[in-house]
């Protein structure tokens, strides 16, 4: 008769949402896997929301400034990591190599709040859109068979087009200026979502490397509005 074997307790579990991949992933035909991959990118896309901070007003909440309270969401993101590295938290829908590193969604989490807090307007909703939408949408044309100059070129495309409508429309930055630089931010920022680091992620650096280009091209050398 073969010894139980003792595998210590049991590891805590965030809901998964199970149910809802499986039928997101058969509305596509596709099998749970699949299902996980599209609830990571719409998760993704709802990124873009954190924007309402700009038009939410300073004590909206009430008890704490709107600055405090997107920081505990933060902070909130840090305590689960904390928990699934320590102490075995499951979170769902993870890739295997975020096993033993922090998990994409910390990266992504400190981008979108770096660039609420610390970047103008403008230049926040052109990464912030660009990160949220633009990531998505690179990714699945990868996974895709397209050539190199559609899995490329359209991920560039959609990305200039957002930051030249936000720098533009919210920034107030001149149309020719926006033009310009939108179209540098965004081959700088599909350019870095390819790159692969071992202890970096792209949902970070796709955010931050074209802010620190908009700004320091348009806001401390060419004098644009903040």
């Amino acid at each position: 008769m073969r010894a139980r074997v003792d595998s210590g307790p049991p590891a805590f579990r965030l809901h998964r949402g199970g149910s809802f991949r499986r039928r997101l992933a058969l509305a596509f035909g596709q099998d749970e896997s699949v299902g996980d991959a599209l609830w990571r990118r719409l998760v993704h896309g709802a990124g873009a929301f954190v924007l309402v901070y700009f038009v939410l007003p300073n004590d909206f909440f009430v008890l704490l400034p709107k600055e405090a309270v997107l920081l505990l969401a933060l902070a909130a993101v840090v305590v689960i990591e904390v928990l699934r590295l320590g102490f075995g938290l499951e979170v769902p829908t993870l890739r295997d190599y975020e096993a033993h590193r922090l998990a994409s969604y910390v990266f992504y989490s400190v981008g979108l709040v770096v660039a609420v807090l610390l970047l103008p307007e403008g230049l926040a909703c052109a990464v912030v859109l660009g990160t949220a939408l633009v990531d998505p949408l690179a990714g699945e044309l990868r996974a895709a068979p397209v050539g190199r100059f559609v899995g490329l070129g359209v991920p560039v495309a959609a990305y200039a087009a957002l930051a030249v409508v936000a720098l533009w429309a919210v920034g107030r930055w001149p149309v020719l200026d926006a033009l310009a630089l939108g179209l540098a931010a965004a081959v700088l920022a599909v350019a870095v979502e390819r790159w692969r680091f071992r202890w970096l992620d792209d949902d970070l650096t796709m955010t931050l490397a074209p802010a620190a280009l908009l700004y320091g091209v348009g806001v401390l050398a060419l004098g644009l509005p903040r």
